[in-house]
């Protein structure tokens, strides 16, 4: 094993899933007694969709609330499309997990937060050119930011 281990990766593939099993459980019963969810993504993201309008008046991140009235929820392994109300007039979005920034259920105090936004595929790129490719010293490390969920921040 080279490198040691990810866990940050790690954590971050762990909490995807579970924002995909709370929505698929939404898909299908609906959202239980208060429950509802604030979701804040990267109106950025390449794979993201969302109308025009909306990504020009919110060109870095946007929040969304799923509470009194949202339609066609579709979930993926990727991400899920929703369509929500904006001003009297449904728009449908395609938010993929790895543009979620942030995801609360306020109704039971519960958050997500995803403090990067690296892709998963980073395994598969190879390591920089030890001799000079990039701008740190081959002699040292390449330092990371390291990767802390805070559950606090949403508590009452």
């Amino acid at each position: 094993m080279s490198g040691g281990i990810d866990y940050g990766r790690l954590m971050h593939r762990a909490m995807r899933g579970l924002i995909q099993e709370v929505l698929e459980g939404v898909r299908e019963k609906g959202l239980p007694g208060d429950h509802h969810f604030f979701i804040t993504f990267d109106t950025a993201h390449p794979d993201a969709e969302l109308a025009d309008w909306l990504s020009d008046r919110y060109p870095g991140e946007m929040t969304v609330v799923m509470q009194h009235w949202f339609d066609d929820l579709d979930v993926s392994d990727e991400g899920f499309a929703v369509s929500l109300n904006f001003g009297d007039a449904p728009e449908r979005l395609y938010i993929p997990y790895d543009a979620i920034k942030t995801f609360v259920d306020p109704s039971v105090e519960f958050g997500l937060r995803f403090e990067s936004q690296e892709s998963e595929d980073e395994d598969d790129t190879p390591p920089d050119d030890p001799d000079g490719g990039g701008d740190e010293a081959p002699d040292e490390p390449k330092q990371r930011d390291a990767e802390v969920v805070s559950l606090d921040r949403f508590r009452k």
